[in-house]
């Protein structure tokens, strides 16, 4: 699964995921958006949950957005490419722990490579960070059950399941 960023450049380098993955080689960076290949684009604003029925529309190609929060904006996502939205998962990286849909760069590509059942993959990139398998020890079970689904609509049942399960623990605090 070949990994590709868009990159923005507008957050703290020092903490930038996907200037890691370069470094490694298991990403390459974009800075200009006509440069990004046709692929698996992750945008939280798509319309659809990202499913393994995905992998083959993407040409083993899948390209993050690489920038701030406060700039994630729908526009950000105007990259060629089938766009899909991640379903509900815990961020493990140390700024946003335990904050669900709050992923890093590397945690979307790793989370994207499991779904489509590309484990190793999804090793390689998050073994560059001490937190890495801490990602994929707390969104284990999600992980493999989105990763057992046909399509769209099951992940997002799943996904459901999770947010329902949340809202009752939530509901007894």
């Amino acid at each position: 699964m070949e990994c590709h960023v868009y990159y923005e450049g507008d957050d703290d380098p020092d903490k930038c995921t996907a200037r890691r993955l370069e470094r490694f080689d298991e990403a390459i960076l974009h800075r200009s958006m006509r440069q990004v290949p046709y692929g698996v684009v992750l945008n939280p604003h798509a319309e659809q949950a990202l499913s393994p029925a995905d992998a083959e529309d993407g040409l083993g190609t899948l390209v993050a957005l690489d920038c701030s929060w406060e700039s994630a904006e729908a526009a950000s996502f105007r990259m060629n490419g089938v766009h899909r939205a991640l379903p509900f998962l815990v961020a493990a990286n140390p700024i946003n722990y335990g904050r669900p849909f709050q992923l890093t760069t590397v945690e979307a590509l790793a989370a994207a490579c499991c779904i489509f059942d590309e484990y190793d993959r999804a090793d390689a990139l998050l073994e560059p960070f001490r937190w890495g398998k801490t990602f994929l020890t707390l969104n284990e079970e999600p992980l493999r059950r989105y990763s057992e689904c046909a399509d769209s609509s099951e992940v997002v049942a799943v996904q459901d399941d999770y947010l329902a399960d949340d809202d009752a623990v939530t509901d007894e605090d």
